[in-house]
């Protein structure tokens, strides 16, 4: 029986993984699979060696340090003293993921990594690592394949997961009556983010822009998006004293219906963007990490949107533009000035034919079983 372990770091990662399992048991029912993850995998079918619960924090504390190195060193013993696998697949998480992908290498396992790490947009560097440690690239962006080709790096290109794997659009009026919104006013949604430092840096912001829009537009309405993978006694810290709807995991449904988004950078403003839901990029973070970024970056725009499009088409408000005025600014632009707000749907609609109409977890899930001659 052939044996494969998928190490993910993060709940997008635990969603994109239980797709490719789906698809690779389509091919082979009886393929065992363990791996480090969340909900998503376990309901697949695998078996967890870990879940995600110390893989999701974000910074460079020692305890986390700690952490990551333990849990490392756990997975590298298991894998290369007991399991012993045909493969191992890493999801995203370049950090962790580079780093035990030296060890795995080194035990003479086959490693492949789907949805690389982003080394075009910073830590170019990075790209020495993959080309040492990892037998085949499978990425989800059409101009990483040339990418890593040039560097001699084997590579498939699957096409972008959320492609195929993004629900329809909501029904709107039904989504309204649902949660209680007025089908007759426009409804602006905050997806704040989903790390609890995030929440912390971000949060306040948001909701004082919400008050002063609500106040300056009565017949606005706002929601708040909740992230599923955070405790409710974390959202609760910050709004105490707010009056917004708060909707929890029914973020794509929220996204498709909503009529413009203040987000954090990340995934959602992709998939916000292949909704054509006009949108503004807010984040703020330690000014420490900040300026770590700016010295490690290798493009100067954040989102991915803008960066597939290899131009500005929605707004990123960065560190101290991260205020009131400014969001409340571009908030109006985008639902009160009909061309501005026309042209900007426009814009976003160019970038999903960049992107493959391929089915990325279907793509992956092929490469890999020929890979290990399921």
């Amino acid at each position: 029986m052939k044996k494969i372990f998928i190490v993910t770091g993060e709940y997008s990662g635990d969603i994109h993984a239980s797709h490719v399992v789906r698809a690779l048991r389509s091919i082979n029912p009886d393929i065992e699979i363990e791996g480090v993850g969340g909900d998503n995998l376990k309901a697949s079918g695998v078996k967890l060696f870990s879940d995600q619960k110390k893989m999701g924090a974000v910074g460079i504390s020692p305890s986390i340090i700690f952490n990551h190195f333990i849990l490392g060193k756990k997975i590298v013993d298991y894998l290369t003293k007991e399991y012993k696998p045909d493969l191992v697949l890493l999801i995203d998480y370049g950090a962790f993921n580079l780093n035990i992908s030296k060890f795995l290498k080194r035990a003479g396992i086959k490693v492949f990594y789907y949805i690389p790490p982003q080394v075009w947009a910073s830590r170019k560097w990075r790209i020495n690592t993959i080309k040492k440690n990892i037998d085949e690239v499978l990425c989800i962006f059409p101009f990483e394949k040339q990418m890593y080709e040039k560097c001699g790096i084997k590579t498939h290109y699957c096409g972008h997961p959320l492609v195929s794997q993004l629900p329809d659009r909501a029904n709107k009026k039904e989504f309204f009556e649902k949660h209680g919104f007025d089908v007759n006013k426009k409804l602006v949604s905050i997806f704040p983010g989903s790390r609890e430092f995030e929440l912390k840096y971000l949060m306040k912001t948001f909701i004082k822009t919400a008050e002063n829009l609500q106040k300056k537009h009565p017949d606005l309405q706002f929601c708040i998006s909740h992230a599923p993978n955070l405790p409710d006694k974390i959202y609760d810290r910050y709004l105490k004293n707010a009056e917004f709807k708060v909707i929890k995991g029914e973020n794509q449904a929220l996204l498709s219906v909503s009529d413009a988004l203040i987000l954090a950078s990340g995934t959602v403003a992709l998939e916000a963007c292949l909704y054509q839901t006009p949108m503004i990029i807010a984040y703020r973070g330690p000014w420490l990490f900040y300026l770590i970024y700016l010295i490690v970056r290798c493009i100067k725009r954040v989102s991915l949107p803008n960066i597939i499009a290899d131009k500005l088409i929605v707004p990123e408000l960065l560190m101290a533009d991260v205020n009131v005025p400014k969001i409340t600014y571009e908030i109006e632009k985008l639902l009160f000035d009909d061309k501005y707000r026309t042209n900007n749907i426009k814009e976003l609609g160019t970038v999903k034919s960049l992107l493959s109409d391929k089915i990325s977890s279907n793509e992956a899930a092929k490469v890999i079983a020929e890979a290990v001659s399921i």
